[in-house]
């Protein structure tokens, strides 16, 4: 039988060997947008020289790139944008200054995605242990920044992350809210899947998939998403609730993508550093306070906001170790600690607490993802 004769396709050399247009123009597109790139990382550098104390988040510089640049009518999407304009902000920053951020590691958790799409990778990212460890690479100056996660929109605060804030002379300089895609992985069919690993809240956070898909399954938790795909790339018979980067690292196939219960599961980090972010006109604002635990108390507290119109995103309360009926309130409100409105309200709320902390003011940010 005969061979079915290959088409030619567009940009490929033809027999001769000579180059066919479309990859002619392919090339001569890639050496400019090459000479542009490195004639911006240039002017970048140069403008970093005269002010230094710029900061090194590339948040607002590539909000205003993908803005400018994307257009509907192109087939890139504004996440493919938003990935390549990235990682040219990124390397550039790390031709004139490398950025040091510590995450809670290890490589290919959720925490170690938001760091890549907060610093890009070409900043050094530095998994640690614990979120306790990342506060203190930035609190001794080995980090730059740390990325620690506080929120999810189906488990709630991360008390661990909020304990540290509480007592931490550090600032949260950023938020990174991520959108959390589970996926099975393994190198079995579904069917064959006996055991499921993977960290507490992604354990959580599929519970419905799995009592639905998986009823007789053994669900073990382990340390982090990263080490479940491991244990499942090494295990006959097991799966890992992971991210999809997990199961490319691993090798470990994506047997259902999507499973966490809710459609809309957003995980929220901090950007910790040793400053505060500049006011944007779009911020948010974090203190963390103690108050008499008295009648009306907290109510009093809540009420300074409403007199200044701030409106609080959020409002959390977390018992003080070995002091029984003390607690420490974490509240967010929209606003920095700059403008006049929030100066007066954390004026008026340092004359009722007992203590008053300012964790900082930060952009807010849309979920990513």
């Amino acid at each position: 039988m005969a061979k079915k004769k290959k088409s030619k396709r567009p940009g490929k050399t033809t027999s001769s060997g000579v180059k066919a247009p479309a990859q002619r123009q392919i090339d001569k597109l890639d050496q400019e947008i090459l000479e542009l790139i490195n004639r911006r990382a240039e002017l970048a550098i140069q403008r970093k020289r005269t002010t230094p104390t710029e900061s090194a988040d590339l948040r607002e510089s590539l909000e205003h790139v993908v803005t400018l640049g994307h257009s509907d009518k192109g087939p890139l999407s504004a996440d493919s944008v938003r990935s390549v304009f990235r990682e040219i902000l990124s390397g550039t920053q790390a031709a004139s200054q490398v950025t040091r951020v510590a995450y809670l590691g290890p490589e290919f958790t959720y925490s170690h995605l938001a760091a890549i799409e907060r610093f890009g990778q070409s900043a050094e990212l530095v998994p640690v242990a614990t979120i306790a460890a990342v506060f203190e690479e930035v609190e001794r100056g080995h980090a730059n920044f740390g990325l620690v996660p506080i929120e999810n929109s189906t488990d709630g605060r991360v008390a661990d992350a909020l304990e540290c804030l509480a007592r931490s002379p550090i600032q949260i300089c950023g938020e990174v809210p991520l959108r959390i895609r589970h996926c099975l992985l393994a190198n079995c069919s579904r069917s064959s899947v006996v055991r499921v690993y993977s960290k507490r809240q992604p354990l959580s956070q599929c519970r419905n998939w799995l009592s639905q898909h998986l009823p007789d399954a053994q669900l073990i938790e382990v340390s982090s998403s990263a080490e479940a795909a491991r244990k499942a790339a090494e295990e006959s018979g097991s799966a890992a609730i992971a991210s999809e980067q997990a199961g490319v690292n691993h090798e470990i196939a994506v047997l259902s993508h999507g499973i966490e219960d809710n459609s809309d599961n957003v995980t929220r980090f901090a950007v910790i550093g040793k400053e505060s972010a500049k006011k944007t006109g779009n911020d948010k604002t974090a203190v963390v306070f103690e108050i008499d635990h008295q009648p009306g108390a907290l109510a009093d507290a809540m009420g300074i906001f409403k007199r200044q119109k701030l409106n609080m995103t959020w409002i959390e309360s977390f018992p003080l170790p070995g002091q029984r009926g003390s607690y420490l309130f974490f509240v967010e409100f929209q606003g920095h600690a700059s403008q006049l409105r929030a100066r007066r309200a954390l004026a008026a709320l340092e004359k009722r607490a007992l203590r008053l902390t300012l964790l900082g003011s930060y952009a807010q940010t849309e979920p990513i993802g």
